[in-house]
C-alpha cells in the first residue's frame, strides 16, 4: 500500500508539472500568436496611415495618468518626428509628471490636462488624429479625461505593449512582447521608411523610454532587437551616458531618506517568496514626497535573494486610495494578480493597481490572498 501511495503521489507530481509546464508554453505561444498578428495588422494599415499623415492635420498625442520614461519618451518622440512633416502637434498629459523627465526635448510645449482642462478639450475636440501610447484603456488616461476621449471624433490611433487592449482605436499596434511603447515607436517610424528623419531629439526621448521601461536593458523583454535599436539611437544622437545620469542621478537628499524608510517598513513574508513595502501619507509628508519620488522602491523588495513577488502600497489621502505596485520573477503574473485583486494590471513581471480600503485592510486582504497562489510563486519558472 505504501509503495502504492508514493507511485501515485510521484504520478500526480509529474502530471501538475507537465500541465503548468503546458500551460505555461500555451500562454506564451498565445502571447507570441497576438504579437505577430498586431505586427502584421499595422504592417497591412501601413499604407494608410502614410495617407493620413501625407498633409498636416491636427494631431493630439495622449499618455496614461501618473507618466514615467517610457510614457513621455514615446509621446515626445511621436511629437518630434510628426513636426517633420508640418502637422500641428501637441502632447496632452492627463497631470504632471516627475522633475527627472522634465528636460526631455520638447518638455516646454506639453499641455497639462489637470491644469488646463479648457486649452486640453479644445485641442482634442479639434484633432483629426488622436494617438494613445502606452495605455490600452480610456480610463488609464483618468477620471478626467475618459469622457472627453470617448467622446473626440477624431481617428484613433494605439501604440501600446500592455496586455488586454479595448477595442476603440481603428489603428491599433499592441504587442504585449515589446520592451516599451518607445520601441514601438521605432518600429512604427521604421515601417513608415523613416528611420533617416530621427534626429539627436527623437534618438533621446526613444532611449529614454526604452532605459526605464526595461530596467536598464535587464527586463526580460529586452531582446537583440532591443539592443540594436539602442545602438542606433546613440548613432543617432542619444547620449547614454548624460540620459542615464538625468534620470538616475539627481536625487534630492528628502528622496534617499524616504527610501530609507521605505527600507525600514520592508516585510517579507518567506513561505510565500513574497516581499512588500508599506508608505504611509504622513511618512510620505515627512520626507517632502514629489511625484516620481517612489519610483523603482518596489524593486529593492524585488531584489531579496529567494523572492518571487514583490508590492509596494502607497497611501494617497488626495485620491483617497492606496496605490500599489506590483512586481515578480519569472512566470508568476502580477498582471493578472492584479486584475483579480486590485484593479489593476499591466504586464507579466511589472502591474499597477488600487486599492480603496485603508492600509491596514489591503495589507491584510493582499496576505490573506497569498496562499492561493502559493503553488504558483514557488514552483515559478526563472525565479531564485
Amino acid at each position: 500500500m505504501i509503495v502504492f501511495n508514493n507511485l501515485f503521489c510521484i504520478l500526480g507530481i509529474k502530471l501538475w508539472l507537465k500541465t503548468n509546464t503546458l500551460n505555461f508554453i500555451l500562454k506564451a505561444f498565445s502571447k507570441y500568436l497576438n504579437s505577430v498578428s498586431s505586427l502584421s495588422m499595422i504592417k497591412a494599415q501601413i499604407t494608410e496611415i502614410k495617407v493620413l499623415l501625407s498633409s498636416p492635420k491636427n494631431i493630439v498625442i495622449v499618455p496614461h495618468k501618473n507618466p514615467d520614461g517610457d510614457a513621455m519618451g514615446s509621446t515626445l518622440a511621436l511629437y518630434h518626428y510628426l513636426q517633420v512633416y508640418n502637422h500641428n502637434v501637441v502632447v496632452i498629459t492627463p497631470n504632471d509628471y516627475p522633475d527627472f523627465l522634465k528636460w526631455l526635448p520638447g518638455d516646454d510645449t506639453v499641455v497639462k490636462f489637470e491644469n488646463q482642462q479648457d486649452d486640453a478639450k479644445s485641442l482634442i475636440a479639434q484633432a483629426d488624429l488622436l494617438f494613445t501610447l502606452d495605455f490600452n484603456a480610456f480610463h488609464r488616461a483618468g477620471p478626467l479625461m475618459v469622457k472627453v476621449l470617448e467622446n473626440s471624433s477624431a481617428t484613433k490611433i494605439m501604440i501600446d505593449h500592455h496586455q488586454q487592449p479595448d477595442n476603440y482605436a481603428k489603428y491599433m499596434y499592441s504587442d504585449v512582447l515589446m520592451s516599451s511603447t518607445c520601441e514601438m515607436v521605432y518600429n512604427l517610424i521604421e515601417m513608415l521608411g523613416d528611420t533617416d528623419k530621427i534626429d539627436a531629439n527623437i534618438a533621446t526621448c526613444l532611449y529614454v523610454g526604452i532605459m526605464t521601461d526595461t530596467g536598464s536593458f535587464r527586463f526580460p523583454a529586452t531582446t537583440t532587437k532591443t539592443h540594436q535599436v539602442i545602438g542606433v539611437l546613440i548613432e543617432k544622437g542619444a547620449d547614454n551616458t548624460q540620459i542615464h545620469n538625468n534620470i538616475y542621478d539627481t536625487n534630492s537628499y528628502s528622496r534617499l531618506q524616504l527610501l530609507g524608510r521605505a527600507l525600514q517598513n520592508l516585510k517579507v513574508i518567506s513561505e510565500f517568496k513574497t516581499a512588500y513595502i508599506t508608505l504611509s501619507q504622513a511618512e510620505l509628508d515627512e520626507f517632502n514626497f514629489k511625484k516620481g519620488d517612489t519610483e523603482g522602491f518596489v524593486n529593492y523588495a524585488l531584489s531579496l535573494q529567494g523572492i518571487i513577488f514583490a508590492a509596494i502600497f502607497i497611501e494617497n489621502k488626495q485620491d483617497d486610495i492606496i496605490k500599489i505596485s506590483f512586481r515578480s520573477k519569472g512566470t508568476f503574473s502580477v498582471n493578472e494578480f492584479s486584475r483579480a485583486h486590485f484593479h489593476g494590471g499591466g504586464h507579466t513581471n511589472a502591474a499597477g493597481g488600487r486599492s480603496d480600503d485603508n492600509m491596514q485592510v489591503t495589507i491584510d486582504k493582499f496576505i490573506s490572498i497569498l496562499p492561493t497562489y502559493k503553488s504558483e510563486l514557488s514552483q515559478s519558472q526563472n525565479g531564485n
